[in-house]
């Protein structure tokens, strides 16, 4: 998994690295987030269904579409 920190109180996971299916990566990133902490997660499209299952985790999300095949998008705890 690629996970970089940041001094921000922040932490970025490109997706885009990962062989195979990211769910797994992903939510194992967000158990570790610390409160306060974002999740920023880096993707060559946008994640739709991840949106549902992060409201039923109690997590907030903002998307922003980059380019074509870039999109970013923002994870906190609700």
């Amino acid at each position: 998994m690629s996970l970089d920190t940041s001094g921000d109180g922040g932490r970025e996971l490109d997706v885009r690295e990962i062989d195979g299916e990211p769910f797994g990566d992903i939510m194992s990133a967000l158990e570790d987030l610390p409160d306060g902490e974002t999740l920023t997660l880096v993707n060559s499209f946008e994640p739709v269904p991840l949106y549902e299952v992060l409201e039923r985790k109690g997590y907030a999300h903002e998307t922003t579409q980059v380019d074509d095949d870039l999109w970013r998008v923002e994870i906190e705890r609700a």
